[in-house]
């Protein structure tokens, strides 16, 4: 791999690094699939033929696509500002929060001004989750890496008490709220599926973050801290204020991966929201090199491993966890293909001053 990656063109690297790094990926988990006496190719066909050719494999796959793509839209934005929001699993347990909190209390409200509200509210729940360690890091100098990966703990374990306490259910066998009201939930867009209309949702955001990001003036703004926040203070703009936003916003679309969990799929908070979504939603980030549509389509690939890791196992004999366990070195490969490309440019750099 490292060879590979030396003789590319650096313009292309960008481009290429990922791709490299997923068929990596790939050929590793080919080789443990190998170990554990199974046929990788049965396997990669089974799994992305049941996640992307099938009417109810494809809608579970848009299913687990909308809370990754959200989250991932989140950690894009606080990258875009050179911050890393390692918080985006916490972030999505409060605005399934919020928004169960709307679809419970906020009663008699027809659905197109109800599922605006909870979404709304799942947006601030998480902005302001986001908002604490961006308040922290632009005013105090508080490494956000840390406060994000904190905020997770209590997060999780906030929910946790709510729905085994005043949250939870009358005679619920396990920990869970109430069911949100029906004008609160998401409609179904693939009839007799779980797809609901949160990816349309996502898909949008995506779009509107691209140009917000690419064709605006925030956007500059937003990208001239995270390269160089000392230029971005001669240029007047405000390094602290962009920190801030760029920490809500990111904890805020978060916040609305947990809302499309609650209201579209499961309609009422249990204790466990996310499986991990939060995290998975880092190396998605990484993968995608900055880049909207990439996010997009990394989503959608990462939700297929996902969608079709359980009838893998059962058709092909390979247990789930070779499908994290490629997740995992997808992320170990981009790591070092970032570092080799970091080389690259600085060899390219010296050789162009000499």
């Amino acid at each position: 791999m490292l060879t590979l990656i030396n003789r590319i063109h650096p313009r292309l690297l960008p481009l290429l690094s990922p791709l490299i790094a997923i068929v990596s990926a790939l050929i590793v988990g080919a080789i443990l699939m190998l170990m554990a006496g199974a046929n990788p190719i049965t396997a990669y066909s089974i799994l992305f033929q049941e996640s992307l050719s099938t009417y109810f494999g494809f809608g579970n796959t848009l299913t687990k696509m909308t809370p990754l793509l959200f989250a991932s839209l989140g950690v894009l934005v606080a990258l875009r500002a050179g911050q890393f929001n390692i918080g985006g699993e916490g972030q999505i347990y409060l605005g399934a929060l919020g928004s169960t909190l709307i679809g419970l209390y906020v009663q008699g409200l027809p659905a197109v001004i109800h599922i605006p509200l909870a979404l709304l509210a799942g947006f601030f729940f998480g902005a302001v989750w986001g908002w604490i360690p961006g308040y922290l890091k632009a005013m105090r100098g508080v490494n956000e890496v840390i406060t994000t990966l904190l905020l997770n703990y209590i997060a999780v374990n906030l929910v946790s008490y709510l729905v085994q306490n005043p949250l939870m259910a009358t005679d619920a066998p396990s920990p869970y709220s109430p069911l949100i009201a029906k004008t609160a939930r998401l409609p179904i867009i693939l009839p007799q599926s779980l797809a609901h209309a949160g990816i349309l949702f996502g898909l949008i955001t995506a779009g509107i973050l691209w140009v917000l990001l690419v064709r605006s003036p925030l956007g500059y703004q937003i990208t001239a801290v995270g390269f160089n926040p000392i230029a971005a203070r001669y240029a007047h703009i405000s390094v602290e204020r962009t920190i801030m936003l760029v920490m809500a916003c990111s904890g805020g679309l978060a916040g609305l991966a947990g809302s499309c969990e609650v209201m579209g799929l499961k309609y009422r908070l249990f204790e466990q929201v996310s499986p991990g979504y939060g995290f998975d939603a880092i190396a998605i980030a990484f993968l995608s090199r900055g880049s909207v549509i990439g996010v997009v389509l990394t989503s959608l690939f990462f939700a297929a491993l996902r969608s079709g890791a359980n009838v893998m196992q059962r058709s092909a004999g390979v247990p789930i966890t070779v499908v994290y366990a490629i997740q995992g070195f997808m992320v170990l490969f981009i790591a070092i293909s970032l570092a080799v490309e970091r080389e690259i440019r600085v060899k390219t750099q010296r050789n162009a001053k000499v």
